[in-house]
């Protein structure tokens, strides 16, 4: 299990919602969501505060450990149950194989206090290897920071190399693009482009190309103050898009890409998290009925400046293999407890247990609408049977979308 499975298991296991975990930690529902999907991983004073609130220790909620202890050692140094127990066995056979004086209960004393001794020496030895962990511990901590800041400062000198070479190479002397609005009903999106060449010729033309991967767009740029072209492109809207200007003289034609948007498309549509993987309710080769809380909510697409923000209008919820639907789900509600006040949430219901069938891949998914007409899947993580661990297991552990072409339902 993941870090995130482990939380979300024993907030499932509290009957906490993700608000009511924020809400002792003093975090967002957002958080909770990254930190059981495992797109984040709590600070170390978060997963201390976990391992009290579901009395589980933090070596088990970052999975070094397979089992809680029964019970955790008392603060302040003090011997757990088990810890005394044991000594207690030390002493009691040190004392039978002792020959027996012939005053027992005026030289028993002896024995009393060596067992003190020994309780006293047990509890400095558990107390000295409680401090060498947490020094192993910070060791960690350190060697990983520095790691972090090498790497950081690496990457840093990479990209100045990088800027060097660039501007060395370029043909402009500035330039820049910027999105102006899009279109959702249309599917477009519309870029001003501006470039001033570093060689300027006069009576040269300047072309701004938009290339969507799937057709490309000119325009030739008007000659503004200071020796700048600039123009506007609406071209289709995807999820890779890249501007480009060629300069055009009577001796050549040279071009120089300027910018690339990546994720426009994908990033216009609104997003639904999913929070409860199928993962935890397999028994066997079923998956049991079980209730799906997508209380992880949903959040709208990218705002680009012109009123058109995408939001969910409808959606189902359903269960699909091999990417074909085997069951819609119910909705239906159930209490929650916010703020100390029982409230109602919404959920999505599978009343029966699906048998599994071995070799095929089964996720839930939401299918949801905006009010532009567009249709987005929203997967959990998948589920397939892994032959080389002998079980059914999740493939990743993140929320993911697609374009429905392809699906079934």
């Amino acid at each position: 299990m993941t870090v995130g499975q482990r939380i979300a298991q024993k907030r499932k296991e509290s009957g906490l919602s993700q608000e009511a975990l924020g809400e002792q930690l003093g975090v967002s529902r957002q958080a909770i969501y990254k930190w059981e999907s495992d797109s984040a991983l709590p600070e170390i004073e978060k997963l201390v505060a976990l391992s009290r609130i579901f009395s589980v220790p933090v070596g088990w909620l970052l999975g070094v450990e397979e089992e809680a202890p029964s019970q955790e050692s008392v603060p302040g140094g003090e011997l757990t149950e088990e810890q005394l127990k044991m000594v207690q066995e030390i002493v009691d056979r040190y004392l039978e194989v002792r020959p027996q004086p012939e005053a027992p209960k005026r030289r028993r004393w002896p024995f009393v206090v060596a067992g003190l001794v020994l309780i006293v020496v047990f509890a400095n030895l558990f107390s000295r290897l409680s401090e060498l962990k947490q020094q192993y511990s910070n060791l960690q901590n350190s060697i990983y920071n520095v790691t972090t800041n090498v790497n950081r400062d690496i990457a840093s000198i990479t990209d100045r190399v990088e800027e060097v070479l660039k501007s060395q190479n370029e043909l402009t002397a500035d330039y820049g693009t910027e999105l102006v609005r899009a279109d959702l009903t249309a599917n477009t999106v519309t870029f001003r482009v501006w470039a001033t060449p570093k060689t300027y010729v006069e009576g040269m033309t300047v072309r701004f190309t938009a290339d969507n991967g799937e057709a490309a767009v000119s325009g030739l740029g008007v000659e503004g103050s200071n020796r700048q072209f600039a123009v506007e492109i609406t071209c289709g809207l995807t999820d890779d898009i890249q501007l480009s200007v060629c300069f055009i003289t009577d001796q050549q034609e040279e071009t120089q890409l300027l910018d690339r948007y990546e994720y426009l498309y994908s990033d216009s549509f609104p997003f639904v998290y999913t929070t409860w993987p199928l993962w935890f309710s397999v028994k066997g080769d079923v998956l049991e009925a079980d209730v799906n809380d997508l209380h992880g909510g949903m959040e709208p697409g990218k705002d680009f400046g012109n009123g058109q923000q995408a939001e969910v209008v409808d959606f189902k919820v359903g269960l699909f293999k091999d990417q074909k639907l085997v069951m819609w789900y119910t909705e239906t509600t159930r209490p929650i407890i916010m703020n100390g006040e029982t409230q109602l949430e919404t959920v999505y219901e599978r009343e029966e247990d699906i048998p599994l069938e071995r070799g095929h891949v089964y996720v839930e998914a939401v299918v949801a609408t905006d009010q532009f007409g567009r249709v987005r899947l929203y997967m959990d993580a998948p589920l397939e049977y892994k032959e080389d661990e002998g079980e059914w297991g999740q493939v990743n552990s993140y929320t993911t979308q697609s374009d429905p072409e392809g699906w079934v339902f």
